[in-house]
This record gives C-alpha cells, sequence and structure tokens, in this order.
C-alpha cells in the first residue's frame, strides 16, 4: 500500500460517496411521492438520468474544470485532468492523511449529481424528457461546473474566488448546491410557465408514506455530504456530523410547529419538508459552528422556509415542489448563520462570526458569495430554459399535460389499476388526449391541497385561488 495514503480516511471519503449518491435515489423518492400519480414516473425518470448526464460530463472535462488549475481569475479551472488524465495512481492531501484522487474525484461527482437532479423539481408534470436531458446537460456546464469552482477549489490563494480568494466559509455546498439549485429552479419555473389547472385544481402529494421514506433516505445520505466533507476520519468529521443531525431535527420540530399555529395541524408533508430545509441550512456551515450554533440555524431554517414555501403564490411561479423555498432560502439561512455563528473553536481554518468577536467581516464575505451565487444561477439557467424552449420545446401540449405525462412521454404508468383501468396505462394504443373514468383529472400533488377543508384552501399551498378561463399556463 502506497504509505501516503491513509486507509482510515480513504474509506470514510469511499463510503461518503456512496452514501451522497444514494441520496439521488431518495431524492427520486422524495419528489416521486410530492407529485401527481399521473406524473410520478416522469420525475424519477428526470432525477435519475442526471445520474447518468453529469456522469460522463464530469469524467471527460468537468472534473477538471472544477479542480484543475485556475485559469488566473478564480472562474474557472483548466483542463489538467480532462478525461481523467493522469488520475489513476494520484494521492490528495498531505503525506500519511492522503486519499486516491479518484476517491475525491468521486465524492466530488455524486454532489454534481444531486445538485442537477434537485432542479427537476420545479418542472414536475410539463417538461418534455428531450428537453430536459439537453437543458441539464446544458446547465451542468455552463451553471454548476463555474460556481464549484468559485466554492470548491483551493490552491493557496489562486483558486475559486469564493473559497480561496475572497474567503468566505462554505463546508460542504451550500452555495455551490443549496443556493445554485433554488435559484436555477426559480429561472425554470418561470420559464416554462405554470402547471394547467395551479391554483385551482388540488394538487396534492399522491403518496406521502413515499415522501417519508424519501425524506429518511435523504437524512442519512446526508451525513455522508457533510461529515464526508471534512475529506478524513476525524474531530472535524465528527463535528459535522453530530451538527447535522441537530440542524436536520431541529429544523424539522420547527416547521410542524409553524404549521400547527398557521394552519391548525401539523403534517407529515410538512415533517419531512421541515428536516430537509435543516440539511439543507446547516450543509455550508456543519464545519464552522458548535452544536448549540447548529440548532440555531435549524430552528431558524424550519421556520424562515416553512413561510418562505408559500411566496409563490403571492407572486405567482410555480415552483412545483419548492426547490427555492427549501433548497434555496434554506442555502441563504447556512451561509449567513456562518457569518453570525461561526466559530475558529470548531474550526481553525475557519474564521469567527459576529457573535464571536469576529465583526461584520466574515458576514460581509457570507453576503457577496451568496448574492453573486443567486445572481449567476438565475441569470445563466434563465438564458440557456429560454434557448432550450426556444430551439426545441421544453413543454409538452396541453392535451398530454391533462392525460398525464408519464403516458405522453413514457408510455406507461407507476400504477396498474386492476378492473379499473386494464390497459389504460399500459400505453400500448393509447389516447394521451382522453379523460376516461376521470382517472387523468388532476387530483393530487404539492402541499396544501391537503388542507381543502380547512378555510376553503384548495390546491398547493396556499390554496384555492381561482385563475381566468383559458388563461396561458406561462403567464
Amino acid at each position: 500500500m502506497d504509505e501516503t495514503l491513509s486507509a482510515g480516511n480513504t474509506a470514510w471519503v469511499l463510503t461518503s460517496a456512496a452514501l451522497v449518491l444514494f441520496m439521488t435515489p431518495g431524492l427520486a423518492i422524495f419528489y416521486g411521492g410530492m407529485v401527481r400519480a399521473k406524473g410520478v414516473l416522469n420525475m424519477l425518470m428526470m432525477v435519475f438520468l442526471s445520474i447518468s448526464i453529469v456522469t460522463i460530463i464530469w469524467v471527460t472535462f468537468g472534473f477538471s474544470l472544477v479542480f484543475g488549475s485556475d485559469t488566473g481569475v478564480g472562474l474557472i479551472g483548466g483542463l489538467d485532468y480532462f478525461g481523467l488524465n493522469d488520475a489513476v495512481g494520484e494521492t490528495v492531501g498531505e503525506e500519511g492523511s492522503a486519499i486516491p484522487l479518484l476517491a475525491f474525484v468521486m465524492f466530488q461527482l455524486t454532489f454534481g449529481i444531486i445538485t442537477a437532479a434537485l432542479v427537476a423539481g420545479a418542472a414536475a408534470d410539463r417538461v418534455r424528457i428531450a428537453a430536459w436531458v439537453v437543458f441539464i446537460a446544458l446547465w451542468t456546464v455552463a451553471v454548476y461546473i463555474p460556481i464549484a469552482h468559485w466554492a470548491f477549489a483551493f490552491d493557496d490563494g489562486d483558486g475559486g474566488w469564493i473559497g480561496d480568494r475572497l474567503g468566505a466559509l462554505d463546508f460542504a455546498g451550500g452555495t455551490a448546491v443549496e443556493i445554485n439549485s433554488g435559484f436555477s429552479a426559480l429561472a425554470l419555473a418561470i420559464v416554462i410557465g405554470r402547471r394547467l389547472g395551479w391554483r385551482k385544481d388540488p394538487m396534492r402529494p399522491h403518496n406521502l408514506p413515499l415522501v417519508i421514506l424519501g425524506a429518511g433516505m435523504l437524512w442519512f445520505g446526508w451525513f455522508g455530504f457533510n461529515a464526508g466533507s471534512a475529506l478524513a476520519a476525524n474531530q472535524l468529521a465528527a463535528t459535522a456530523m453530530i451538527n447535522t443531525q441537530i440542524a436536520t431535527a431541529t429544523a424539522a420540530l420547527a416547521w410542524v410547529i409553524i404549521e400547527r399555529l398557521r394552519d391548525g395541524k401539523p403534517t407529515t408533508l410538512g415533517v419531512a419538508s421541515g428536516a430537509i430545509a435543516g440539511a439543507v441550512a446547516i450543509t455550508p456551515s456543519c464545519g464552522y459552528v458548535s452544536p448549540m450554533g447548529a440548532m440555531l440555524i435549524g430552528l431558524a431554517a424550519g421556520a424562515i422556509c416553512a413561510v418562505a414555501v408559500e411566496f409563490k403564490f403571492r407572486l405567482g411561479y410555480d415552483d412545483s415542489l419548492d426547490v427555492l423555498g427549501v433548497h434555496g432560502i434554506g442555502g441563504l439561512v447556512g451561509m449567513i448563520g456562518i457569518g453570525f455563528l461561526a466559530t475558529t473553536a470548531v474550526n481553525v481554518d475557519g474564521a469567527n462570526g459576529l457573535f464571536f468577536g469576529g465583526g461584520v467581516d466574515l458576514l460581509g464575505k457570507q453576503v457577496v458569495a451568496s448574492v453573486a451565487t443567486m445572481v449567476y444561477a438565475f441569470g445563466v439557467t434563465w438564458v440557456l430554459a429560454t434557448v432550450v424552449d426556444k430551439v426545441m420545446g421544453m413543454r409538452i401540449s396541453k392535451d398530454e399535460e391533462q392525460a398525464g405525462i408519464d403516458i405522453s412521454e413514457h408510455a406507461e404508468s407507476a400504477y396498474d389499476f386492476v378492473g379499473a383501468s386494464a390497459g389504460l396505462f399500459a400505453g400500448v394504443g393509447h389516447n394521451v388526449n382522453s379523460d376516461i373514468g376521470g382517472l387523468h383529472r388532476p387530483r393530487y400533488e404539492d402541499r396544501a391541497g391537503r388542507h381543502e377543508d380547512r378555510a376553503g384552501r384548495h390546491g398547493d399551498r396556499a390554496g384555492h385561488h381561482e385563475e381566468e378561463e383559458g388563461k396561458d399556463p406561462r403567464t
């Protein structure tokens, strides 16, 4: 064995890579339960295709553009590792604690995969699968890879501009993963427009047990996501792990308390969403704050995100599965929270936040990094989605959407209702314009439709908001 390698560190990073990859099927289950029955397979496929697309891009040139030698201004790396050239046999880290470079390649690949998959939540029920493949490939190259370089590439001050030059702190992806996916999802939702019947028809989650199962899989995998970012089996990894548990659990409770005060009853969808919000917020901060700091971040994330998901109804954008409200806003809570709660008692390579005598310097850096990520992610994603929409059309037709995207795009259905619709969902010879027995009418999905018997609320989170007859869903 190479004496420069640490067997323990290598084993932990490899295990963490597997845990983070496991999060993507977990996300598919989580998202799949939240959509309507007629769109669940399409959502699963959008998430799973992200694994294939990002993997090919990453090993070909993506890893190199993120972690290759910076081109000079902190914006993008070079092609040092094109095709993983010479990566076999190389190590990363100090002698005695190093890990194989390919273990690091694999670990970072899983971050790119789940970030791309997260964006799918904004496009439920209405995007052509071919257009999704083209869009997410372009998005990975033009949006994820540059931001990942900004945040993750360190080279003694000559790496990415956010982490290595500005000095903003982001332990495991508050910028590149969370804020990026949230504001990219917002741009995509605006370009493709609202679902048919949004604010009018109930769009409830079709399978809440799946949502809870998916959230549990994500929670489990998040230990690899955050603690694995220490790149070693050490005290910092242990701190990141316990902080992840604390913030996730606290946020789940905070969310359902907000629901109880606002809606009268806590919900299973709420506890699952709160857990994810807490895990999101602690992602950038888990290696820089104390356990009590993690609890404060979880409390803030659960409460703030529970309120933030309602704003789409006031502002009129159909972010179907609340990627912005949970990941975008949760990521901001975590990044800004570092500016207040970070302490060098946890990580000597970090900095002290405002509450630990560090002044406003770190807080200012966190704000700059967050705003830059928001603006870049939203702007470039909007351009990419607009171009793909103009060139090949991103959205399915109204008839196809009404019948169900699983049938129109994949000629199959997740559920075969024996005796009620024999052959109807098999896809063979099915007329997508039909509405036999009402089986294709929108009945499920999104959050607040579960409360339609309270105060007259219907569909999505905020309830029943009538739209004008025949109104274009894009407007």
